[in-house]
Order: C-alpha cells, then structure tokens, then sequence
C-alpha cells in the first residue's frame, strides 16, 4: 500500500453519530493514540487503546470529521468520514470511503465494483475497486465476514486490480480481474481465504488507457458449463465509439493461473440492423451476463444502450456462446424486454424454485432511463417474460442526481438472498460515485415470487 502512513487505518464506517475505524496492528506497539476534530479544525487526542479498533461516539450527526492514529511506530493518514443516516436504508457497511479523503488518490475516491463469493469454510469475501474519472484506477480492497455477514474485517487489498471478480473453484479462491480500466486482463489466487493472492498471470494484453481500445469486464458470475468455466469482457472505449462483445473460457482441469488454458473469441460490434434492437444511432452492449437458458444453450445477455432509440429503455440483448468451438464468434440471438438495460445486471438461475432472478435498477419510464435509486428484485420462469418479485430499495423520493444503488452481486445462500451494493448516499459525489459498499440479506426471498413456490 503506497502512502499508506503507519498505522494504516483499512476500514471506515461511519454511523449517525458515531464513527468505526480500524487499523493493521504496528509490530512492537502496545497502545495506540486516537485524535479526532470536526473537520476543518486541528485533530485532537480523545483516547488511548491498546486494540486496532475504536469507536468515535457522541458526534454530531451529517457532519464531516478527520481522524487519525498515533503510536511510537508513526501517524496514520488523516482520515474523513461524515456521520449520517444511509437515507434509512438497511444492511450492513463493509466500507466507506469519504468521496474527499485522498487516502486512495493514486487510484482513485469512490468504490465500485462489487464483488462477494462464500468460501469452503463458510465465510464470506467481498472486494470493492477504487475508481475516479481520468484516474489510475488500479486498486482492490478485500474484507471477510466470519458469521453470514453481520459483521465485516480487512483481509488485504490487491494493486493493480480493477474491476474484478471473485470465485472459487475446486476450493480455490480467484480473482478475475484487469489492471486498469481498459487494462490487461489479470486472474490471481490465494491458498489463505483472501489474506494474500499470488502474482497474477496475464491473460490478455489491453490497451491500459481511455483513450485506445482495450479489455472492459465488469464482475459478473463465472460460469461453469460444457466442461469449462466462462466468463464475460468486451473489447473497445467509449473513446472509440462503443464495446465489442467476447466471452473467454478455459477447461474446468486446466490450470487457471497458466495463459495457455484460456481461449477467447473475437469481439463482435453491434450491428443495429439485428431484428429486435431499438431504432436510432446506439453504441451497443457492454456488461455481458453469461446465462444457461431453457434451450440448453450459453446465451451473453447483455446491457444496452439505447437512450437516443425508439424505444428509449427497457431491452437488453442475448448472444449465442458456441460451446463446441471456444474460439467461435458469439452469434446475435435476439432482444429480451427487461427494464433494467442501463445499468450492469446479473443473471442467476435457481434450481430450487426453477426460476431465473436478476437485481437491477428498475427504470419506471423514459424520464428517469438513467436513475439509480430504486433497485428491484426481477423473477422469470424462461429469462425471457420478467416479473418484479420486490423493490429491494426504493429511494425515488431521494434526488436521483445524489443517490444510487447499482452493480450488485448477489448469491442464494439456503433460502436467503445476499447481495452487496455499490451505494451512494449521506452526501456522495453524485450517484455513480459511490461512498459505501453495502451487505444486505433478503431472507426466503422465493416468498416475493409466487411463480417460484
């Protein structure tokens, strides 16, 4: 961790009128000093611990304070968080970042990319990315969860790693990932349960800047079928026009970390004379979900951008996966209406209930096409006819333009739901740059769709 100061405070999460901070143990340190001062004034001391946590009670609550840690070993960085209400939302914080604490700058200040996996041991791993706009965007912080997710703790962080995703396979955990936006695409592994990963192979080269074509991914579910594991990408930039659709695999017995296991096929561009895609100029798809559909076949059901077409909204696009040639092109299928196409989405079925679940940013009509403040639970027998199951937040009396709950990855876990949302409120940059990642847990979540019982 560069510029990390010592101590290194890892994780941040502030209440309504208090303040949870933690920090990496300093090796020889018995007793650690905490200062603290509303911000803009000098920070001063308030206690002494001999723990690596502490707990800033009795603030005033929608207010900005900086902090720091103090020992023999050296000062921490100082440190922002605004006290406040989540908007009344539910769940738990598994990290905040002050959209100006600079903690991150060299990669960035809001945290995006969601991604959480359970270990063979039962815990829970979640990770987050660190982005900002013509920024590096190059780290990953990592935090585990020891009882179902009702509490969270630093495990380490991963530099570079950008939006990344984690699973596990044959009872090892990966990370998929690139090294910036735009980046190499990178997988990495730990023997640990997520303390520490090995060096990463490198899968695919890419372009490692905005302004040239290169690797975009974002973390959705690997998928296991036809005796190999696929996962999504694109190839391009919104400086270039758009993304060009590609999904990459390997065998489920290869190595993953060797290069050679992996095979990927060729990007393919949009193409809007397809039968079924809205009318009017559109840059295409990106954020592929790869998904088993009732036919048996692979499909890459993927977000569309069509705010400039007719219709404006609701459609996203499937694309067949040749399963029997890897290095096959995917083959435009054909439109889905889902009204959720302007926002990364995740497609999961259930062999429980025989149905399809995806969580989305429900859009209600062309005026708010781009609002992220209401996030909904969607249910389908065929992932084709899509039923809302329940609104999992609705905070459309909020201003759209300050608050938002997107790019969630969620998991059934027995007869619960758990998905971890990248979420702006209490004063965040705007709505896509997020200040909190978020735990939540629906419990029997197959109740909210009597299609499913």
């Amino acid at each position: 961790m560069r510029d990390a100061g010592t101590p290194y405070i890892a994780r941040v999460v502030p209440y309504t009128h208090s303040i949870h901070i933690e920090w990496l143990p300093c090796e020889g340190v018995r007793e650690y000093t905490l200062l603290l001062a509303p911000r803009g004034e000098t920070p001063r001391q308030v206690a002494k611990t001999e723990k690596t946590h502490y707990d800033f009670e009795g603030l005033e609550t929608d207010r900005d304070y900086c902090f720091c840690v103090t020992c023999e070993a050296g000062q921490s960085r100082l440190r922002l968080a605004r006290t406040g209400e989540r908007d009344g939302t539910d769940g738990v914080t598994v990290n905040y970042l002050h959209p100006e604490d600079d903690a991150y700058a060299f990669s960035g200040r809001y945290l995006c990319s969601p991604s959480m996996v359970r270990l063979p041991d039962g815990a829970l791993v979640a990770s987050m990315d660190v982005f900002e706009a013509n920024r590096p965007q190059n780290l990953t912080l990592l935090f585990r969860s020891e009882d179902g997710g009702q509490s969270w703790h630093y495990a380490c962080e991963l530099f570079p790693c950008f939006w990344g995703k984690l699973f596990v396979h044959k009872g090892r955990l990966y990370m998929l990932a690139v090294s910036t936006e735009y980046g190499d695409l990178l997988i990495g592994a730990s023997d640990d349960g997520g303390y520490s990963f090995t060096q990463p192979s490198v899968l695919f080269r890419g372009a490692c800047h905005s302004g040239a074509s290169g690797i975009h991914k974002n973390p959705q579910p690997v998928v296991e079928y036809a005796g190999r594991l696929w996962n999504s990408c694109e190839w391009g930039a919104w400086a270039v026009g758009g993304h060009a659709a590609m999904v990459f695999s390997c065998p489920v017995d290869a190595d993953l970390m060797d290069p050679a296991s992996w095979r990927f096929t060729p990007p393919l561009a949009y193409d809007p004379a397809w039968p079924g895609v809205a009318e009017g100029p559109s840059p295409g798809t990106l954020e592929g979900c790869l998904t088993v559909l009732p036919d048996g076949g692979l499909y890459n059901i993927m977000r569309y951008e069509m705010s400039k077409c007719q219709p404006s909204y609701g459609r996203v696009l499937a694309y067949r996966v040749n399963a029997k040639d890897p290095d096959a092109p995917l083959m435009y299928s054909h439109a889905i209406e889902l009204a959720g196409n302007h926002a990364k989405f995740e497609i999961q079925y259930d062999a429980k209930s025989a149905c399809y679940y995806s969580i989305i940013c429900r859009i209600r009509d062309s005026a708010n096409k781009y609002d992220r403040n209401l996030l909904s639970l969607m249910v389908s027998r065929d992932c084709e006819s899509w039923h809302l199951a329940c609104d999992l937040i609705d905070k459309t009396d909020c201003d759209p333009k300050r608050v938002g709950f997107q790019y969630t990855d969620f998991m059934f876990d027995g007869d619960d739901l758990l998905y971890l949302v990248r979420t702006a409120e209490n004063c965040a940059h705007n709505f896509h740059d997020a200040n909190y990642s978020v735990f939540h847990r629906l419990k029997d979540f197959r109740r909210f769709a009597p299609m499913a019982r």
